[in-house]
């Protein structure tokens, strides 16, 4: 039966068979990656999916639902039709016949008609919108500053509202750069620690508030870390941290303290990001996830390379590699679906390039680029930009040029001032070779961009 708001969503509980609500989360992960989709699930949205509170997906997950079930229908899988929800108009759907046994991924909730009038405009406040053009690409994440708006106690509503904040940022993040973002995510954070501050309704939305509130934190952080504002950053990494603290979220300590060895080593503090790495991998040893350990590796190795410890990098290097074999597993943190094998071989290259190999980091960054899938325009962007520096110091004018071109393309939909600042560096490299004419022409571009 179709689900909703009241009733149970059978069908798709049917579909979920021997698996567990948090094993779905990964698969529905690993089907949107296969059709170059960006979506985030875990058990707990598993949970809302099948007591009936998601009543119909978002488009991004109806194409993951089709992909993993074709032949099926929506209906067939126990949503209601889009128009009935868009409608707010709180119908029950016509019955569907029930689905063959087959793994379930999550959807993420539309407004349900039930919800207060306060709770939606939370909701609508704390959601973003976006648009093809970086000019276009704005946040809607601020809200108003009335304080009437804001309930005495949290509720799910609102701690559902900050969750989706900080999926939306990540998303919008992957596709545009941080730049356009920053100065938009900020008043979200600020509210959703008012909302910490006010307390909740159960001690069970108490912890998705913290939990919610420290992961805004962190992506707020990383917006002001990629746009050059690094003080800025590292205060929303402490703050975070100190909200994993308060709450005993171990899995968000992991989260900072990752953050904040990537940050040191690009402020220039190697030993501290190699001790940020170290207490992260602490924190994460009883999660179970072995890929979050492999990015630990790596940011402690990136620190060991800025200190030109050549032994202690490659034995860090070697960890990442053995962590990252043992392949995804269901207790992989959501917000490390960035964490690929294009990740992997990026973060090798700053590596090599800190101990000065750039022909071989212009290889890990090759890779890096070409794995990538299209959809992360930053990363894309990004691992480019690592390339053309890599080239450039190699000795290789021409093919960093080249390289160089093809990040000006991306710059079109990306606002980065970290991606920036490195094209800058390359073209200042690439300076002394201005008489070779594919030199001449991206030196000509980048004046003019």
């Amino acid at each position: 039966m179709a689900a909703s708001p009241h009733s149970p969503n059978s069908s798709f509980r049917r579909l979920r068979g021997r698996h567990s609500p948090a094993e779905f989360a990964a698969l529905v992960r690993r089907a949107a990656r296969e059709i170059g989709e960006t979506v985030s699930c875990d058990a707990r949205y598993i949970g809302r999916v099948e007591s009936g509170e998601i009543r119909c997906p978002n488009y991004a997950y109806e194409r993951v639902f089709l992909h993993m079930f074709p032949g099926r229908t929506l209906t067939d899988l126990g949503f209601a039709p889009r128009e009935a929800v868009r409608g707010r108009s709180g119908r029950r759907a016509v019955s569907a016949p029930p689905a063959a046994d087959a793994p379930a991924p999550y959807v993420r909730s539309l407004p349900s008609p039930h919800r207060s009038k306060e709770s939606d405009v939370l909701r609508r406040a704390f959601m973003a919108g976006g648009s093809a053009t970086v000019a276009a690409a704005t946040l809607s994440l601020t809200l108003l500053g009335d304080a009437r708006r804001l309930p005495s106690r949290a509720g799910e509503a609102e701690a559902a509202a900050v969750e989706d904040a900080v999926r939306q940022i990540r998303l919008l993040d992957d596709r545009h750069g941080a730049d356009a973002l920053y100065r938009r995510a900020a008043q979200p954070l600020r509210t959703a620690y008012a909302l910490l501050d006010a307390g909740a309704t159960r001690q069970s939305t108490e912890d998705r508030l913290h939990a919610g509130a420290g992961e805004l934190a962190v992506s707020v952080g990383w917006l002001a870390h990629d746009s050059g504002r690094y003080e800025d950053a590292r205060s929303h990494y402490s703050e975070a941290l100190a909200t994993a603290r308060v709450a005993g979220d171990a899995g968000l300590e992991a989260h900072a303290f990752s953050n904040m060895a990537f940050l040191a080593r690009d402020c220039g503090r190697p030993r501290e990001s190699v001790r940020a790495a170290q207490a992260g991998r602490r924190a994460a040893r009883a999660l179970g996830s072995p890929r979050l350990l492999a990015l630990l590796a790596l940011r402690e190795a990136g620190g060991w390379a800025g200190l030109g410890d050549r032994k202690a990098c490659e034995e860090a290097l070697a960890r990442a590699h053995t962590e990252f074999s043992r392949g995804p597993s269901t207790a992989d943190p959501e917000w490390m679906s960035f964490f690929g094998e294009a990740e992997l071989e990026s973060l090798e290259s700053r590596c090599w390039a800190a101990l000065g190999e750039h022909a071989r980091a212009a290889r890990h960054a090759r890779r890096a680029a070409d794995l990538q899938e299209p959809h992360f325009a930053r990363n894309v962007a990004l691992y480019t930009a690592e390339l053309a520096d890599d080239l450039a110091r190699a000795g290789a004018p021409d093919e960093a040029a080249w390289a160089g071109g093809r990040v000006l393309d991306l710059l079109t939909e990306v606002r980065s001032t970290r991606i920036r600042s490195m094209l800058n560096e390359t073209a200042r490299v690439l300076v002394p070779h201005q008489r070779s004419p594919r030199v001449g022409a991206f030196l000509t571009r980048h004046a003019q961009a």
